[in-house]
């Protein structure tokens, strides 16, 4: 690596398998503010769509049974993940998350460590944790 710590670009992506990848990246674009960057289709199917948000890219793509789609399994039954984005307002996205109809799992409150945060449910049910605690590489963690 000739890059020091936290100045190369993100190495770890978060990846989905959608039943419906159409409504998703809309939802993503429409009321979190993800930006499109790139959407593969074939046969009017997602294949592979990367929507970015800041210097992050989510991965997505219709869950399908491809090889990858096998090695991950069925979507029923197996979420144990959730995502977490770092945002600078995060009462104006709640606003928006809850006039989407999303389920809002865990309203707006203040953490301990001095995080506003809220947690809601995506079109397909996937748990996402929304704040303002923006953890960064090569800066100390909070203390524990």
């Amino acid at each position: 690596m000739s890059n020091p710590i936290g100045t190369e670009a993100p190495r770890l992506y978060h990846t989905l398998r959608c039943k419906n990848a159409e409504s998703m990246i809309s939802w993503l674009k429409d009321v979190l503010g993800f930006r499109e960057r790139v959407i593969y289709r074939r046969d009017n199917v997602v294949v592979h769509a990367e929507l970015s948000f800041g210097s992050s890219i989510l991965m997505l793509g219709a869950d399908r049974p491809d090889a990858y789609g096998k090695r991950v399994g069925e979507l029923e039954g197996r979420r144990t993940d959730s995502v977490y984005l770092a945002v600078d307002d995060p009462d104006a996205l709640y606003a928006r998350v809850k006039a989407s109809g999303a389920p809002i799992e865990m309203e707006l409150y203040e953490t301990d460590y001095g995080s506003r945060d809220f947690a809601a449910r995506d079109p397909e049910g996937g748990l996402w944790s929304f704040g303002t605690y923006w953890p960064k590489v090569g800066e100390d963690p909070l203390p524990g």
